[in-house]
């Protein structure tokens, strides 16, 4: 297995990780978009963390920090790079990513149905948090 370099995404791959997230993420979110996903980069240019194995990318995580609170979305990995330390390595620079900017607790949106993902997350830490539940209401564009 070839090292894993990660780095902060730039607009200029947003293409690319939207087609790795058609292939490697589970479920869609409203922000799927090249708009979407430019504006997290050009709002946040760290938030979005890029791993990449001898040029291919492998995996990638956004890792928001609002001042308040670290949120952590978009944990995919390439489907035959699993079980084999992407998501920890992506995970570890994303908690370095909030601890430098002063960040207190890293939570997670899993999605319930996505098992697989669950395994990942409780394998580096994370676990649901019983009394909260999420609550969203979409916005007009």
């Amino acid at each position: 297995m070839s090292e894993i370099g990660v780095r902060p995404a730039e607009v200029a791959d947003v293409e690319r990780v939207l087609a790795f997230w058609r292939r490697a993420a589970e479920g869609t979110s409203v922000s799927d978009d090249v708009p979407g996903v430019a504006g997290l980069v050009a709002r946040d240019p760290g938030a979005l963390l890029l791993a990449e194995s001898a040029g291919e990318l492998v995996g990638t995580v956004i890792a928001g920090f609002d001042g308040w609170r670290c949120h952590l979305y978009r944990l995919a990995v390439a489907p035959e790079r699993r079980r084999q330390g992407v998501a920890t390595v992506l995970l570890d620079a994303a908690e370095r990513r909030f601890v430098a900017l002063g960040g207190r607790r890293a939570d997670a949106m899993v999605l319930r149905r996505n098992t697989l993902a669950g395994h990942a997350w409780s394998a580096n830490g994370y676990g649901p948090q019983a009394e909260w539940e999420r609550w969203v209401k979409p916005l007009p564009r």
